[in-house]
Formats: structure tokens, sequence, C-alpha cells
């Protein structure tokens, strides 16, 4: 699981840790294991908020761990042409590499430690597979897909593309330089990461190595989801969690992880990504890939996605199998 590496850890700006006293850490109020399924043309994920409900996700809607897996040659898979509309995706591939499309003209290649976020706003289509070298070649496959939703009035926002390397990154060491954080979106002990989002949010992925600690101050106003992607260890000082299990904390305004002393040989640090975002409190009606506020919304949608009104397969397809430059 390589993301993005620090050479030297102790080297890189501290988190501040927050006060107990004037930031109490958040008690964890549920812990789930993410139930195995397939997704597109039959690629295995791990659906990581499955029994959460959605008053506690707000403003998240749904996340995919993709993966992990090793393919063989000729196994490789992704999704055909699907439209999307009310809410934002976000993909981050931890190891592998994947290709995007869509029909507002945005696209590119991601691999170890790139996001794609795409605004779906009033509608759009799109594509994700491995490149044709992969599916030939097979080999190792391991990502995340979230669905960040957005509020009522900027559903109909116009179709937005970032493609976010993993060298962009705020790369940041906990008080005791035993976790590596990795910030892809929003703001942490004063520092930015850059993804741009309609919905106020924080993407964290923390390394934890054997018998580390991590606080980290958190907005009040926010919630805080802790997935672990491999290895254990506690969640909000008292709460067993390991590999593919999500934590819900309550309120407060610090979170804390701590790694256990011994890791699996598979996993030798624990792999955490850590979620928050200001809830929207709207209503939600969502209906396979469209995320609205009503039902007559969802059925607008669909009825618009028939008329084309969501974008159309471009006739010429972008050779996306070489990565764009950096």
């Amino acid at each position: 699981m390589p993301a993005i590496t620090a050479a030297n850890p102790l080297a890189l700006p501290r988190i501040p840790a927050p006060a107990t006293a004037d930031a109490p850490d958040r008690a964890v109020i549920s812990i789930t294991t993410a139930p195995s399924g397939l997704e597109g043309e039959g690629f295995p994920v791990r659906r990581a908020f499955a029994g959460v409900g959605q008053s506690l996700l707000d403003p998240f809607v749904h996340m995919d761990q993709m993966g992990e897996v090793e393919y063989q040659p000729g196994e490789p898979k992704g999704t055909p042409w699907h439209p999307h509309r009310g809410f934002e995706t976000v993909t981050y591939m931890i190891d592998g590499t994947f290709q995007h499309q869509d029909s507002n003209g945005g696209g590119g290649v991601i691999t170890n430690g790139d996001t794609q976020w795409m605004t779906a706003g009033a509608g759009i289509l799109h594509i994700e597979k491995p490149p044709e070298a992969l599916v030939a070649s097979g080999g190792l496959f391991h990502g995340i897909q979230l669905w960040v939703n957005l509020p009522a009035s900027q559903k109909w926002s116009p179709p937005r593309y970032q493609d976010i390397r993993g060298g962009q990154v705020a790369l940041l060491s906990s008080t005791d330089g035993g976790v590596l954080v990795r910030v892809i979106a929003g703001e942490v002990g004063g520092h930015q990461g850059p993804g741009v989002t309609h919905t106020p949010i924080v993407m964290l992925h923390a390394s934890l190595t054997p018998g580390s600690l991590l606080r980290l101050p958190w907005r009040s106003d926010f919630n805080a989801l802790a997935y672990v992607l491999a290895g254990s260890g506690v969640a909000g000082g008292s709460a067993p969690l390991t590999t593919g299990q999500l934590a819900v904390f309550g309120a407060g305004g610090a979170i804390s992880l701590a790694a256990d002393s011994q890791q699996e040989s598979r996993s030798p640090v624990m792999e955490v990504l850590i979620l928050g975002g200001l809830p929207i409190r709207e209503p939600v009606a969502w209906y396979g890939p469209f995320v609205m506020n009503t039902e007559e919304e969802l059925r607008q949608a669909f009825t618009d996605y028939r008329a084309g009104r969501l974008g159309t397969v471009p006739a010429a397809h972008l050779d996306l199998g070489t990565r764009p430059a950096d």
C-alpha cells in the first residue's frame, strides 16, 4: 500500500496536539463491518458505509473500498458508461492504475496516491476502467470511491473535474512522528489539502506505525468517520477496530486513533481513511446513480438521462492509455 510516503516523516510539519480540556476526544458511537460485493463489470468492493444511518454519514452518501485484489492477466475490470447527478465522486487510487473519461471533456489516468474529483452537479456521463496494459498484464488494484452529497442549492452546478496528483497532497506527521498523514482535501492543524469541494469536508489517509497514537483537532460542527484499510488498532481510546471496519465518532473537538503494537505481517502499519464534513441536513432521495432531494427529482433525472440531457458518449473516445504529464 504505497500511496505517497515520506523519506523522513520526522522532517514533516507536525499536527499540533489538541488540548484535551479545550477539545475533548470524541467517543465512538458505532462500529460496522463492510460487506463484500461486486461493482461495475464485476470488480470486488467492500461497502464501507453499509448499515450506517444517513444522518451519521451526512454529507457523505456512499463509499466503496475497491479491492485490494491481485488480478491475473485478463481479469481487471471497470465500469461501463453511466450517468450521475446531484453529488461529487472522489476516486482515490492507492495501488494500481485506473482511467476516467466523462462527457464534459474531463478525464485522465490515476495511479498510486492520485485522486480524481468529479462534480456531477446537474448531470454527466462517465466511464472508469483499467488501462489496456493493466488488463493484459494483471497486477495489484486497490482504491476508494467516495460519494459526497451536494446541497439543493448546488445540485445544478455545472460539472467539474479535478485531477489531483499524489505529490500535491499535504504531508504531515503526528506529534510523536509515528504517523504519516496525507491531507487530500480540507484542512487539519492549519494545513490545507489540494481538493476543492462544494461541500466542506476533510479527507485524510493516515499510516500509523505499530504502537503509535494520532490525535487530531477536529471541527466541532463536522461529523467524523474512520475506515480501516489495513491493520488494527483502537478508535476513541477504547473501541477496537480492524481491517474493513468503520468507526463513527460522536461529538467533540478531537478524534484519536491508536495502532496496535503488533500488526499482521501483510499489513505492517495500520492504514486508515479519515473523513469529516459539514452535515447538509436536507432530505436525501437516492436511487442508483442519482442523489437528489425528492422522488420527483429522481424521476426527472431518469427522464433527462433517457432523453440525452445528461450528456452523450463522445464519438471519439480519448486515448487514456498514457498518463498525462504532471
